[in-house]
C-alpha cells in the first residue's frame, strides 16, 4: 500500500479493525499447488495482521506496493519491523525531534562562556561569546519537529502523546493505538537525551566543572539542556497557564492544518504536503512568542523522557523538585490544553462527522453509550 507522509487518510483509522481480504480461489491444479507452497507465509501474514489489529494498528502495513512481496519480509527482523513499523516510526520521529531541539539548547548554553587557552572568552564563536542565542533554540526545535514528522510520516507523525490522545478523541484514531504510541514516543525522547549527554558530556564538564550537575536556578545549571524549568518568579498557576495556552494553540492550529474542508491559505485544502513546513513555523512561533516563562515543553515525550534520563545521569532528585515540583505541569497541562484546543476548533470551525462535538450533547451521549453507531450522511451521486 503506497503512502504519503503525514496524511491521515493513508492510515484508514476507521477501518483499523477490518480483516484482511481473503485470497481468491482458483480451480486449477497449478494454482492449488502454489497456494499449498505459500500456506506458511500466508499464516504468518494472518498472525502479523492479528497482532497489528490487537495493537490498534491497521491490519495492512503501510509500505510501498513494490516492497510488499519481497522475499526478505520472511526474515525474523523483517516480520518484527512490519508488525511495529508505526511505533518504530514514532520512536525515531521523537528521537530526531529531541536530538535537534536539545542539541540546539546544549550548543547555545554550553558555548556561552567558551574560553580560550589564556582563559579569555573565545573569539572562535560567532560574535565571540557563543554559538547562537535564544532564537537558535526556536530554530532547532522547529527543525526537529519538521524533520521528525518526515521520519514518522507513515505512523501519522504525531510525536506527542497529547496530540495522539486528541486524534483518538476527536478524529477516530483507535484508542488501542494510544498506549503503544505513548511508549514509543516516550522512549524516543528518553534515548535521544542520552545521546545528547554522551555527545556533550565534555562540554558539560567544562561548563559546570567535572562531575558537577545542577538544575535551575543555579547560574551554571545544565539540566535545562534536557528538559524545561520555569522562571523562578512564576507561581504554580502561572506555570500551568503558560503550558496550557501554548498547548491549546498547538492543537487548534494542527487541526486547522489537517482539515481538508478548511480552504486555508491561497484556496488550498488544509496544509497538504506543506504540513511539516507549517509545523516548523508553528513550533518556531510558539518558542519565539511564549518560550520565556516555562520553555514551552507542550509534550510529555519531549520533557518527561529527557527529564528521567537526566535524573539517571546524575542530576539528582532536584529535577523533580525544582520549580516547586514543576515536572508534572508539562504532562497535565499538555493533555488538558491540547484537548481544549481540539474542542475549540471542532466546536466553532470543524464540520466533519467523526468529531464527537458534532454529535448529540457534544459527544456526551456517545461517552455514556459508546455502542451508539457513528452516523455519516450519505453523499449523493452527482
Amino acid at each position: 500500500m503506497a503512502t504519503q507522509p503525514v496524511n491521515s487518510e493513508n492510515h484508514d483509522w476507521q477501518l483499523a479493525n477490518a480483516q484482511p481480504e481473503a485470497p481468491e480461489e482458483s480451480g486449477s491444479k497449478e494454482s492449488s499447488t502454489k497456494h499449498t507452497q505459500q500456506e506458511k507465509p500466508s499464516s504468518r501474514g494472518e498472525t502479523l495482521s492479528s497482532v497489528r489489529t490487537y495493537l490498534g494498528l491497521h491490519p495492512h502495513v503501510p509500505i510501498d506496493d513494490e516492497h510488499e512481496d519481497l522475499e526478505h519480509h520472511e526474515l525474523l527482523w523483517s516480520r518484527i519491523r512490519l508488525t511495529l513499523r508505526e511505533p518504530f516510526a514514532e520512536f525515531f520521529g521523537v528521537f530526531i525531534m529531541v536530538m535537534f531541539g536539545d542539541g540546539s539548547v546544549a550548543q547555545v548554553l554550553l558555548s556561552s562562556n567558551s574560553t580560550g587557552n589564556a582563559g579569555t572568552i573565545s573569539t572562535s564563536a560567532p560574535g565571540g561569546a557563543g554559538y547562537g542565542n535564544y532564537q537558535s533554540i526556536s530554530w532547532g526545535w522547529g527543525l526537529g519537529v519538521m524533520l521528525g514528522i518526515y521520519v514518522a510520516g507513515d505512523s501519522g507523525g504525531f510525536l506527542n502523546p497529547a496530540i495522539t490522545f486528541c486524534f483518538c478523541l476527536y478524529r477516530g484514531l483507535p484508542w488501542r493505538r494510544f498506549p503503544v504510541y505513548l511508549v514509543a514516543q516516550f522512549l524516543g525522547g528518553f534515548v535521544a537525551a542520552g545521546v545528547i549527554y554522551a555527545n556533550y558530556v565534555n562540554a558539560i564538564n567544562n561548563y559546570e566543572g567535572y562531575g558537577i550537575r545542577s538544575v535551575p536556578p543555579s547560574k551554571t545549571a545544565t539540566a535545562g539542556v534536557f528538559c524545561t524549568y520555569p522562571q523562578p518568579y512564576l507561581s504554580k498557576a502561572s506555570q500551568f497557564f503558560s503550558e496550557f495556552i501554548t498547548s491549546t494553540l498547538l492543537m487548534f492550529v494542527i487541526f486547522a492544518l489537517k482539515d481538508d474542508s478548511n480552504q486555508g491559505a491561497m484556496g488550498k485544502t488544509g496544509a497538504g504536503h506543506m504540513f511539516p513546513l507549517a509545523l516548523f513555523f508553528l513550533i518556531f512561533g510558539l518558542g519565539a512568542c511564549f518560550g520565556v516563562e516555562t520553555g514551552y515543553a507542550i509534550n510529555l515525550a519531549r520533557d518527561f523522557g529527557p527529564r528521567l534520563m537526566s535524573y539517571i545521569l546524575g542530576y539528582g532528585p532536584e529535577v523533580w523538585t525544582a520549580g516547586n515540583y514543576y515536572f508534572w505541569v508539562p504532562i497535565v497541562a499538555s493533555f488538558l490544553g491540547c484537548t481544549f484546543g481540539g474542542f475549540l476548533y471542532d466546536a466553532f470551525i470543524y464540520t466533519g462527522p467523526e468529531s464527537p462535538i458534532n454529535t448529540p450533547w457534544l459527544g456526551l451521549k456517545r461517552l455514556v453509550r459508546p455502542e451508539l453507531p457513528r452516523k455519516k450522511r450519505a453523499k449523493s451521486a452527482v
